[in-house]
């Protein structure tokens, strides 16, 4: 855990200005790069000392068999794990024959930056050798977010106060040793070596090297071009062996003089491709690279991302630290999603090997709905890798004796990868966030093309699931029973209320669709008798509430169940899920993380329409004392209610703790990757929550406060080819609109009109009164008694 502040507090760059080996891998995850397609962990240019070494390529894994004390039918057979395919970052140094390595000789400075307006890492060292040889070391890292499969380094060596013989090596290395993984030794097995070379390839400043996956099959090449430049008789020489490709330069330096190596790396994979076809690929993106060049890679990096800033960018005065991370977090998300291009976005991001690489629900309902609002073409490529999974989904759904598509709860190609069948099968609600994803999507972008070409489809196969899954009581109330929701502390239970609202909207917006497009209704074989079952089943949906208590039970019969004994438990026995059986868990009132909190802000107009504001903060001060949190996904969904119901001091608290999640190393693992779902949750949190931002079908309203700690929030959303910039103070908000035709919203409940020219600025009434809910014995935000964050 990082226990001091490692980085300094900055708007708009995250600074390390010392290395400390201790959270090496920590830092390694929060100064990773990516563009989607392409991840380098933020690893030393020397390959070491390493915590975890990771290039990453999306979608390329190795499969291995899943571990069961006791087979059963419908139990998938292999899982899928994300390897580190060959590493370009490497650069080796030598100094008068003396490796350059950190934990000898001595570090006179250290320092690096990540610079979130510019997309690069800097590096710059000043080391003295054992033998008393001194140089100055700068490296600068990018992963381009225009052209897909490039990543590049510029690395920089001075000699500093006497003559120097320094010596480069530029690799490409595959099969790197890695710390043993945790879990199942098999896995453990599988990940060892787990790329064997078809081709090797060195000439001149050109490195390549061609490798395939033994079990999955997939092919991975990786090649590499430099530009040199140094004092007269610099020389190189490049070779290829095993697992190695390598260029070597050599110089000598007088005090002041350089060598400096450009390095462009291009990267591809393939389960179909032939090898002389995928060695074209890589040096067909080496030429387009070379041809802009280094610092063409560097213009285009930030022109690319000015855009996305003036597009998404958030601004907030009174905390300079939440400022950082909501930056830090936004920059990140559109890391994780910008080129992914039809492939997944994994739980982790491209930032380590968490979850093995996995992506969960956590993509649609976390990070897509922030994406739709700043960088939407990266959802509707997120949502067409769910569509080309269809075929893998309708095979599991029939394998489970239902109809449609059944999603599965954590994969990399499609099929279901989780063993645990009541955390995994059972959480049907994936289903259903990919047809909240699409349905968002539609709203907010007006694409009726993606809705026909993929959503409708989507839309129509998870219906069908629910349809099937479900059934009508001898009342006519429909159930859908034998289901885990969001809260992986209450498995396979009936009526699960998050998973029926979802699913109500879910089954309403197929039935809509195919009205909109009745060809690819046809297509599709719906007719009016399966659309009707849909909205019948949505109208009679089953929403269990408690009528003595007054609260909306997060399953039936909830809230009968034995309260958890938090007075008992122990700080040191949190999360509980190490320390406590599922047994146990499964049996009483406590709850991982929000579940039927997220329902009232995903199904937000179920509870206003039916019920009132004061349902909601029933609700609200009733599941506050039973959720420890023991997810990084439960934070900012508190705070979006803790701010709708006047709770703002402990919203403001959650939100910190979902902003300072990876930079504080809340959850103690931050070195397997960053929390991509909880990064895009602060956006969440200050949007949704302060800004009081939802979607009324594709209208938008507002509803904002301020907690007294933060004087003005203001951000920038798109919206039906809009920009729209809010900005809000304590006691007024500005509404304007950037470009666009006018925008038609609601300010608390008033409907307003803004132009581009026509801003409107409207009062900020004053947040209800109500006793703020307590939270469980240890628990509070931040992790302690009273929360680390005050409040």
């Amino acid at each position: 855990m990082i226990t001091d502040r490692s980085y300094g507090v900055e708007p708009w760059t995250v600074r390390e200005t010392a290395l400390d080996l201790d959270v090496l891998a920590q830092s390694e995850s929060v100064f990773a790069l990516s563009n989607g397609h392409v991840g380098w962990r933020g690893n030393l240019d020397e390959g070491e000392p390493h915590g975890l070494p990771g290039s990453y390529l999306n979608g390329v894994h190795e499969v291995h068999p899943l571990p069961y004390a006791e087979a059963g039918y419908g139990y998938p057979e292999s899982g899928q794990t994300v390897i580190n395919v060959t590493n370009g970052k490497v650069i080796r140094l030598l100094v008068d024959d003396e490796p350059f390595d950190l934990r000898y000789g001595r570090l006179v400075a250290h320092e690096r930056v990540l610079d979130l307006r510019r997309g690069v890492l800097e590096r710059t060292c000043e080391w003295t050798s054992p033998a008393g040889s001194t140089v100055r070391v700068r490296s600068t890292r990018l992963v381009s977010l225009t052209q897909r499969a490039v990543a590049a380094v510029a690395y920089e060596v001075e000699a500093v106060g006497s003559r120097s013989r320094v010596v480069i090596q530029s690799e490409l290395v595959a099969n790197e040793s890695l710390p043993d993984p945790d879990g199942d030794p098999r896995a453990a097995k599988a990940l060892k070596s787990p790329l064997e070379q078809e081709d090797g390839f060195a000439s001149g400043n050109r490195l390549r090297l061609v490798h395939r996956t033994r079990r999955s099959g997939l092919r991975v090449a990786v090649a590499a071009d430099h530009v040199v430049t140094g004092p007269e008789r610099t020389t190189s020489r490049s070779e290829s062996g095993i697992d190695v490709a390598r260029l070597t330069v050599t110089s000598v330096l007088e005090p002041g003089q350089t060598l400096r190596m450009e390095k462009l790396v291009a990267h591809g994979w393939s389960g179909t491709r032939s090898l002389p076809a995928m060695a074209d690929q890589v040096d067909a993106a080496l030429a387009a690279a070379g041809h802009d060049g280094w610092q063409g890679l560097l213009d285009d990096q930030r022109t690319c991302l000015d855009d996305f800033w003036v597009r998404a960018d958030v601004e907030v005065e009174g905390d300079e630290e939440i400022q950082q991370a909501v930056r830090f977090a936004l920059f990140h998300v559109l890391q994780a999603g910008a080129r992914a291009e039809q492939r997944a976005i994994p739980a982790k991001g491209l930032t380590g090997s968490g979850y093995d690489g996995h992506a969960f629900w956590d993509t649609e309902m976390f990070v897509l709905p922030v994406l739709t609002h700043t960088a939407p073409a990266a959802v509707a490529e997120a949502l067409r890798w769910r569509y080309n999974t269809l075929d893998e989904a309708r095979e599991r759904a029939a394998q489970l004796g239902l109809a449609g598509a059944a999603f599965p709860w954590r994969t990399i190609a499609g099929p279901e990868g989780s063993a645990y069948w009541p955390a995994g099968t059972a959480a049907f609600h994936v289903n259903a966030g990919i047809a909240d994803a699409v349905i968002r999507y539609v709203q907010a972008t007006g694409d009726t093309a993606f809705e026909r070409e993929t959503g409708v489809e989507l839309l129509v196969e998870t219906a069908r699931l629910w349809r099937s899954l479900g059934h009508h009581d001898t009342h006519g109330v429909f159930h859908l029973d034998g289901v885990t929701g969001p809260d992986e502390y209450s498995a396979v239970a009936d009526d699960n209320t998050y998973t029926n609202l979802m699913a109500r909207q879910n089954l309403r917006a197929a039935a809509d669709a195919v009205e909109r497009h009745p060809d690819q209704a046809r297509r599709l074989g719906v007719d009016e008798e399966e659309s009707a079952a849909w909205r019948d089943a949505a109208d009679s949906m089953h929403i269990p509430y408690n009528a003595e208590l007054r609260v909306h039970e997060q399953h039936a019969g909830f809230t009968r169940y034995q309260r958890w004994d938090f007075e008992g438990t122990r700080p040191d026995q949190y999360p509980l899920l190490l320390h406590f059986p599922y047994f146990d868990l499964y049996r009483k009132q406590v709850v991982k993380q929000a579940d039927l909190v997220l329902a009232m802000y995903t199904c937000g107009d179920y509870f206003e329409q039916e019920h009132d504001e004061e349902q909601i903060a029933r609700n609200f001060a009733y599941y506050e004392p039973l959720t420890v949190r023991d997810s990084s996904l439960s934070a900012c969904c508190q705070a979006v209610i803790a701010a709708q119901t006047g709770h703002l001091d402990l919203a403001y608290a959650y939100t910190a703790e979902a902003a300072l999640m990876d930079l504080q190393d809340l959850e103690h693992n931050t070195r397997d990757g960053l929390h991509i779902a909880s990064l895009a949750g602060t956006w969440m949190a200050l949007v949704a929550g302060f800004g009081g931002m939802r979607h009324d079908g594709d209208r938008l309203r507002f509803a904002p406060r301020l907690p007294e700690r933060l004087r003005r929030l203001a951000f920038t959303i798109q919206f039906r080819g809009r920009r729209l910039r809010v900005d809000i103070g304590a006691d007024k908000v500005t509404y304007a609109l950037l470009d666009g035709p006018p925008l038609t919203l609601r300010h608390h409940g008033e409907p307003l009109t803004v132009g581009t020219d026509d801003p409107a600025v409207r009062a900020v009434p004053p947040a209800p009164r109500r006793p703020t809910p307590q939270q469980p014995v240890h628990r509070g935000p931040g992790g302690g008694e009273g929360g680390a964050f005050g409040g």
